[in-house]
């Protein structure tokens, strides 16, 4: 087996927008002209989603074909916050809160509640799902798995007293306590290999739909302004919140379809490590936070509805597609 790739070449672009930025960056930083007026792309659509992921992978890994100096060109920054602006204003119009609901204690509760008869994937693959769209659930996923807990290490300096020491904990954990080989990210790519799966860095970022890149853009928005740290900081909340009886899902679905244990092992790692994660992340870090700034329970409030209003569009995406027997994400030929 060959050795993974750590950094991947520029994606294939899909509209005019990333067209333009993946053309510019394979140039040198400064030469390039960008565009200026970024015109009425769909916030949620494949050119947009895919241009925001293409900026903000240059303060990841970058890419091979990308010198490491487009990360701060000014030009690209001025086109990305465009960009970012329009994916903004469709959350907050989008989000049930319309980014002023402070009812973060509320907000938290709902999440807490299971559905009677749930209808979204984990539920689908636990009941019925085939090993076809085990994989390519596997493969959307990577796109933020193979990075995970990166985008969320962004709020660290951003954080103060016991909110900062109660998330770089969770983080620990995140990152396997200190141990490579337990890192979160590296179990993933274990899962990826165990089911035949490439387990390159950004390995299916050409398959991948827009609803699944945009998952991930929302962490990079978040992280990457100090304005929406309490954002970022409800959106870590809801993921570890919501991971535990997902991931329990999981391991029932893969012992149903007699998965490889590496592939099991990954979820049945989450159920244990989120449940705990979830009070910490409650009572120490957002209750920290908003005893010290309390004028942020709107925004902790908008990254837990941008988080679950993101996620149902992936789902809806997925079931659709599932429902009727068709791929949701065409895996390429050379999937082994």
């Amino acid at each position: 087996m060959s050795t993974p790739a750590e950094v991947s070449p520029l994606p294939l672009p899909r509209g005019p927008l990333s067209a333009a930025v993946v053309s510019a960056l394979r140039d040198e930083p400064g030469r390039p002209t960008l565009p200026v007026d970024i015109g009425d792309p769909d916030p949620y659509g494949d050119d947009l989603q895919l241009t925001l992921q293409t900026c903000y992978e240059l303060h990841y890994r970058g890419f091979t074909d990308a010198a490491p100096d487009w990360e701060w060109d000014p030009d690209l920054l001025r086109l990305r916050a465009a960009l970012e602006q329009r994916f903004l204003t469709a959350l907050r119009a989008d989000v049930p809160g319309r980014g002023r609901d402070t009812d973060v204690a509320g907000t938290l509760d709902e999440l807490l509640v299971e559905p009677v008869h749930g209808t979204g994937p984990s539920h689908w693959l636990r009941d019925e799902g085939t090993w076809t769209q085990m994989r390519e659930y596997f493969a959307l996923r990577s796109i933020y798995h193979l990075k995970e807990a990166d985008p969320h290490a962004w709020v660290i300096p951003r954080l103060r007293g016991q909110a900062k020491a109660a998330l770089v904990a969770v983080e620990f954990d995140e990152f396997g306590g200190g141990r490579y080989d337990r890192m979160h990210s590296r179990l993933y790519a274990e899962l990826l290999d165990a089911a035949g799966l490439r387990s390159d860095y950004l390995g299916y970022l050409d398959q991948a739909p827009p609803q699944a890149l945009a998952t991930v853009n929302l962490m990079s928005l978040f992280g990457l302004h100090r304005a929406l740290r309490a954002a970022l900081v409800g959106h870590f909340a809801a993921a570890e919140i919501s991971t535990a009886p997902s991931a329990a899902r999981m391991v029932q679905a893969l012992d149903r379809l007699g998965a490889p244990e590496a592939c099991r092992f990954f979820f049945a790692e989450h159920v244990e490590a989120d449940a705990v994660h979830e009070q910490v992340m409650r009572r120490d870090v957002i209750g920290d936070l908003l005893a010290r700034e309390p004028h942020l329970a709107a925004d902790v409030v908008f990254g837990i509805q941008a988080t679950e209003l993101l996620e149902a569009h992936l789902a809806e995406h997925l079931m659709t597609h599932w429902r009727r027997e068709l791929p949701a994400m065409p895996l390429p030929a050379d999937a082994r």
